[in-house]
This record gives C-alpha cells, structure tokens and sequence, in this order.
C-alpha cells in the first residue's frame, strides 16, 4: 500500500499589511483540497516566516502581500529560507502588484505569482505540479 506525502503549506502575511481575506480563502482552498496549512497570522517579519517555515518543515512557502512592500518582503523571506539550507521550498507570492514587479520577484526566487482574479484551481493545480 503506497503512501502519498501530504504537502504542507505555510501561508505568511509579511510586513505591516493588515488585510488577511485573501490569505484565508487560500488557506482553505488548499486545506481543501488535501494539503497541510499552517497559517502564521499577520504582521509576520521575514525572519518569523522563515523560522516557522523551517520549524514546521514545510514544502510551501505562500506569501501575501497588499501593502506595496513585496520587492523588499518577498525576496527577504526567500534569502533567509536559502540561508537555512530550504533550497527544495517552493516559495509563490500573492496579492495586488503591478505586473512589471513580477520578473524582479521571479529572479529572487519567487516561483510563480498569483495575482486577483486567478482562480483557486489554478493555485492547488500549481503547488500539486510543482513541489519536488
């Protein structure tokens, strides 16, 4: 009888961004659809996310992000997971972001971006395809 891994996902609110809607209902479609969510809460620095992601030895790292600050948050969380020897965490961003900032984010080893208007499916699909 073969074992599946259940992928367990870290969800993060970085910086001083206050809005969580978005991050719960992501929470709760990948809850949904079979994954682990640890949900750290809001107002989370770079080094709190990157210690509860290493703690809780997760394969995702989902950061949200409203506030305008994800070009500092973003490829900080990322630095810092590196740094702790989490190569293999698939590290995605969300929330509302001008498109130009996306391959900036990319480069810092943010796989993928998620902005309004894509849809859950898309979201699990995406984690499911692509954690190693």
């Amino acid at each position: 009888m073969a074992t599946t891994k259940v992928i367990r996902v870290l969800v993060a609110k970085p910086g001083l961004d206050g809005h969580d809607r978005g991050a719960k209902v992501i929470a709760h479609a990948l809850r949904d659809a079979g994954m682990e969510v640890i949900y750290t809460g809001l107002r989370q620095s770079p080094e709190q996310i990157a210690q509860a992601a290493l703690q809780e030895d997760v394969d995702v790292v989902a950061l949200s992000c409203l506030s305008g600050a994800h070009n500092a948050l973003f490829p900080k969380v990322a630095q810092l997971l590196k740094e702790q020897g989490m190569d293999d965490v698939l590290i995605i961003g969300g929330g509302i972001m001008p498109d130009e900032d996306i391959p900036f984010l990319r480069e810092k080893g943010i796989a993928d971006i998620f902005t309004p208007g894509t849809s859950l499916k898309q979201i699990v699909n995406y984690i499911k395809e692509n954690v190693k």
